[in-house]
């Protein structure tokens, strides 16, 4: 494959995935990132005072974001890393007009029912534009197997999904094992929020197909992201359900290509192998099939990081996690991002260092170019009760 990045690969996904190459009526939702776990850097592993996670810095992120036009924000979370998601979620609500927060929860670091009156609370507080990311992680202190922690995770999103939709719950399951009927405060619609779902592996994909509304995925080739859009799909059919599709990836963009390409290798440019282990090795997440996935991107790229034109992987060498970027001039990074809508993406979620800098950036460069707007808050699938 010729990896130049201004040539696009030639392959023919519309006929080996008919189901997923698709021209879709509704525009993609367009994210940027909060940057709440001491993830901001001028130059990978060089610490910087000014970019460290705090409520000023991190609440001039969403603020910028919402400046440029931005549908939505993600708020990661973290245990050990940066400052509590609910927390400064509620302290910058009432600061936005516009924007949603995606907001991330540690599945299990909550009690589910006191879980859905937070969001509930919280979703009141932004006037009904809260979404929640759910992340099927293990609880400081703990490592529970593969199989029975997204058992768990599923089970806490459906005593979720009908405490905030205004059911009673009744679940008999491993983890919880309720009869309890909805908290008196509820959400401005009446639903629960759209719930965001991530993870590569297996029981991670079944878990999704159950109970999310959107499914994210981190980088990936072109041609392995129709894979997991057509499996995954296949996955939600079998369970009597639809899900939407999320791209989680990292920018790069300046108004030239060669431009971009050197601010690329800038941000690695004080990484050495051994700092870069160490940044990945601080995420709880860090030994996960999708952590593994980004592993093998960088041993398939070439001797720039490019593993195919515009998505670099250099950036996964200082990263657990989303470990690839886009990187292009203007035109050439909203052709990639449409390349990957017309395989099924419905949401995109960026992110690029600083934080800051690269939103208004990319704000400013990109965003005109594309058509955007938030995802309908209709579930397009319903979430049968977990066994």
């Amino acid at each position: 494959m010729d990896l130049h990045p201004t040539k696009q690969p030639d392959l023919d996904l519309a006929a080996t995935y008919p189901a997923v190459t698709r021209s879709k009526s509704a525009p993609p939702e367009i994210s940027w990132f909060g940057a709440l776990c001491d993830d901001d850097y001028e130059v990978l592993a060089v610490p910087d005072p000014r970019l460290a996670s705090s409520v000023d810095h991190c609440a001039a992120i969403v603020a910028e974001a919402e400046a440029q036009g931005f549908d939505n924000v993600l708020l990661p979370s973290g245990y050990a890393l940066g400052i509590d998601t609910m927390a400064f979620a509620a302290a910058v609500a009432r600061s936005t007009q516009r924007i949603r927060l995606l907001v991330a929860v540690r599945a299990g670091e909550v009690w589910p029912p006191q879980l859905a009156r937070q969001l509930a609370t919280l979703d009141q507080l932004l006037n009904g534009r809260l979404t929640v990311n759910i992340i099927s992680s293990d609880l400081p202190g703990e490592s529970l197997a593969t199989q029975p922690r997204y058992q768990r995770t599923v089970e806490m999103m459906s005593v979720l999904r009908d405490l905030l939709d205004g059911r009673p719950t009744e679940l008999s399951g491993h983890f919880y094992d309720l009869r309890l009927d909805p908290p008196r405060i509820a959400t401005v619609s009446g639903r629960c929020p759209l719930l965001y779902v991530g993870g590569l592996s297996d029981p991670a994909r079944e878990m999704a197909a159950q109970a999310a509304d959107v499914y994210l995925m981190w980088p990936d080739t072109e041609e392995r992201v129709a894979e997991v859009v057509a499996d995954m799909s296949e996955r939600a059919s079998a369970e009597g359900r639809t899900l939407r599709f999320g791209y989680r990836v990292h920018v790069v963009v300046r108004e030239t290509e060669e431009e971009a390409r050197a601010a690329a290798r800038h941000l690695v440019s004080a990484l050495d192998d051994e700092a870069g282990d160490q940044i990945r090795q601080r995420s709880l997440d860090s030994a996960s099939s999708g952590v593994a996935r980004q592993g093998e991107l960088r041993s398939e790229a070439d001797d720039e990081g490019y593993v195919e034109p515009n998505l670099w992987t250099g950036i996964g060498r200082a990263r657990s996690g989303c470990g690839a970027a886009i990187v292009g001039d203007p035109a050439q990074v909203a052709a990639k991002l449409e390349r990957y809508r017309s395989l099924g993406m419905d949401s995109f979620i960026l992110s690029g260092y600083p934080h800051l800098d690269e939103c208004e950036r990319f704000g400013r460069l990109v965003l005109p170019l594309l058509d955007h707007g938030p995802l309908n808050t209709e579930p397009p699938g319903t979430m049968p009760l977990s066994p």
